[in-house]
């Protein structure tokens, strides 16, 4: 991956995680594997991109606790309308490759380890 930019600030992610999100679980788990991400960014080598990792991280179940049946199949709408761009969008849903709706698939190293982090700290 080249150096991304999500597209919006980290402040501008957590309102729109909150929008969408009232219970504190989320919201801390969102937070959680921000940070997690964060740290994984640094260790692999993607100390460039590490905001994007880590705002990925953060937004990563933006639609789950209102549309728990359409987890990753809704967010790129909520994305979309929060500013974020394209390949943001697509790594958020990679995450529900083959356990929700979503068709987004995996591609890059950031995407499968938002995989196995979301799974580690859930």
């Amino acid at each position: 991956m080249s150096t991304l930019s999500a597209g919006v600030s980290r402040e501008k992610a957590l309102e729109t995680l909150k929008k969408y999100n009232a219970e504190t679980f989320h919201i801390r788990h969102g937070i959680t594997v921000s940070h997690v991400m964060g740290w994984m960014a640094d260790d692999l080598g993607h100390g460039d991109e590490k905001e994007f990792w880590s705002l990925v991280g953060l937004m990563h179940d933006v639609d789950f606790e209102k549309w728990p049946e359409e987890h990753c199949v809704k967010a790129p709408e909520l994305l979309k309308e929060a500013g974020f761009g394209d390949e943001f969008i697509h790594a958020v849903c990679a995450h529900g490759w083959g356990m929700t709706g979503s068709t987004a698939q995996p591609e890059h190293e950031m995407e499968k380890v938002l995989f196995a982090c979301d799974e580690l700290t859930g």
